[in-house]
């Protein structure tokens, strides 16, 4: 008789006891392992549940302000993080920003929203918007990344921790690389993919670099990376929020959906929505203590 696979159930939150959930959880299998501290819930248990457990926990922790991640029991610290940057790593939309420079930020974020949720093509939709900046100073650049790009809560703790522990941190936005080697240096990522802004040195001419860095890209990135140091996809946890980051999410051996879209969410075993980005950390097992300030 086949046996369904044993794996672990991390549940983690800062406003309740993430224990009472873990007891009752479908498929839960022995004692209840509480890793708190510091203002944190930290509990995980061996679970064998399947959809049923999703669902369980779709309709539990929401009340609860309480996420969570089933992970295998083997390999859990990653030796790449790989995130998104966008509405992930910063609690920003960059295009969006850069649209309110030029008075168009209603209508570029509606556009964004719509190929966030997967509802449009995402190069397509990239270059639509590009388009609408034509003739920004790049001026507006600097004052927009000066001005209003803000990291979130957790992402320097995340990758330095990390870091500490020998991962290789790549950012990965179908964004912009001005932003994205700014970013990159804010919250200690080793290196940045990301597209480029064509300008005729005093303005953006409304043209895209080729090729786009998107969906496919992502994954890539990841595959390659991985690569890099002699391991696979089940070397890696990614992070994103959007559609085009689905298929690097789902490759990882850790894909986590932050503050996602719903078509994100659905397909991730991993979610953070109500803490912030350390609880990456306690699904790879690390404890409170280890996190590096």
């Amino acid at each position: 008789m086949t046996q369904t696979p044993v794996h672990l159930l991390t549940l983690v939150s800062r406003n309740s006891d993430a224990a009472s959930l873990a007891t009752r959880a479908p498929g839960a299998m022995g004692a209840v392992s509480d890793r708190s501290g510091a203002g944190w819930s930290v509990v995980e248990c061996s679970v064998a549940g399947g959809a049923d457990l999703v669902g369980w926990l779709d309709a539990e922790t929401p009340a609860a302000g309480t996420d969570w991640a089933i992970t295998t029991v083997r390999n859990r610290r990653k030796r790449l993080l790989i995130s998104d940057m966008d509405s992930t790593i910063i609690g920003q939309e960059c295009l969006d920003e850069l649209a309110d420079f030029a008075g168009l930020k209603a209508e570029v974020s509606a556009i964004t929203e719509r190929a966030m949720r997967g509802e449009l093509d995402f190069a397509g939709a990239l270059t639509q918007r590009v388009a609408m900046l034509k003739g920004l100073n790049l001026s507006a650049l600097e004052a927009c990344h000066r001005e209003r790009v803000r990291l979130n809560p957790g992402a320097r703790e995340l990758v330095a921790t990390m870091k500490a522990h020998g991962a290789r941190c790549v950012l990965v936005s179908g964004g912009f690389r001005y932003f994205t080697s700014r970013v990159a240096q804010m919250a200690g990522f080793q290196a940045d993919r990301a597209n480029t802004l064509s300008d005729d040195g005093v303005a953006l001419t409304g043209e895209v670099g080729l090729p786009i860095l998107g969906r496919e890209a992502k994954l890539v990135a990841l595959l390659e990376e991985t690569a890099a140091f002699g391991g696979t996809a089940d070397d890696a946890i990614a992070m994103g929020d959007g559609a085009n980051d689905l298929d690097m999410i789902r490759a990882a051996g850790l894909g986590v959906a932050y503050k996602a879209k719903p078509i994100v969410a659905a397909g991730t075993r991993a979610r953070i929505a109500h803490t912030d980005l350390r609880a990456a950390l306690f699904f790879q097992g690390y404890a409170v203590g280890e996190i590096v300030a």
